[in-house]
């Protein structure tokens, strides 16, 4: 597949001081980043921090109580601007219909919306798969798919719409070790090869330090530090400290039975 025109193929992201709460208890608290074009921009921190809130304001599925969210510095408010950019949205359970094959997945958003006529589709959805190594399992159904697979399936149906952003929820969230180092390259080679910028919502450190050109990292609902990978695991703020050192040490003093 050839790669697009990096200067139509990615987008500017600028997000001004959005706030949400949810009956009453804040979960956004004035947030403020922006993501350059072609860029892969990584947004970590602990469960519950907001992440996947802010992802989805960012997506449109939500609206701010406050703020706003800039698509090269129009509101994603207006509906005009969400249909001038393409945008898709990985989702953490890769939502694959499972009563659809693997090339019906892949092609479900051009078949339903009728944009291509169906033997187009199926080459789109083809070269998609076969850019991402799945060519042969195309006739396959998703319960017949391991997780990373379908997390790769889910990525393949993202690409049929030229996206200039691809948002991920979570990608490596339920898969082995193996299978979450797999997602972080294709991520990796969507960005070098196709130049979509990307946002990329996890808590998985090793993804996080392997992908992102630079990062935010949430705590309650704010963004406490913005940086490349470098700056931010040398950044001296206690909660980030603590978030990229925890690791699991068993209890030196416990007999073994």
């Amino acid at each position: 597949m050839s790669a697009p025109d990096p200067s139509t193929q990615s987008v500017n992201i600028r997000v001004a001081g959005l706030r949400k709460s949810y009956d009453g208890v804040p979960v956004l608290k004035g947030i403020s980043f922006e993501v350059r074009r072609g860029e892969t921009f990584v947004i970590m921190g602990p469960s519950g921090s907001g992440k996947s809130v802010l992802l989805k304001h960012i997506i449109g599925l939500e609206a701010p109580d406050e703020g706003e969210i800039f698509i090269e510095e129009h509101s994603v408010r207006d509906e005009a601007t969400m249909a001038q950019y393409r945008m898709a949205l990985v989702f953490q359970s890769g939502a694959l219909l499972n009563s659809l094959n693997v090339l019906e997945n892949v092609g479900l958003y051009l078949t339903e919306h009728r944009l291509k006529p169906p033997e187009e589709i199926t080459r789109i959805a083809i070269e998609k798969l076969d850019f991402l190594g799945l060519k042969n399992v195309k006739d396959r159904f998703p319960g017949e798919l391991s997780g990373g697979m379908k997390k790769r399936v889910a990525i393949a149906r993202a690409l049929v719409i030229e996206p200039q952003l691809i948002l991920y929820d979570e990608p490596t969230s339920e898969l082995d070790p193996l299978s979450a180092v797999v997602i972080g390259e294709e991520i990796l080679n969507l960005q070098k090869r196709v130049h979509v910028t990307s946002i990329v919502v996890t808590h998985d450190r090793d993804l996080a330090f392997g992908i992102a050109d630079r990062m935010a990292m949430m705590h309650e609902g704010e963004i406490i530090a913005i940086g490349t990978v470098a700056e931010i695991k040398n950044h001296p703020h206690p909660v980030i400290h603590r978030f990229l050192n925890a690791d699991f040490k068993p209890n030196s003093h416990r007999e073994t039975p």
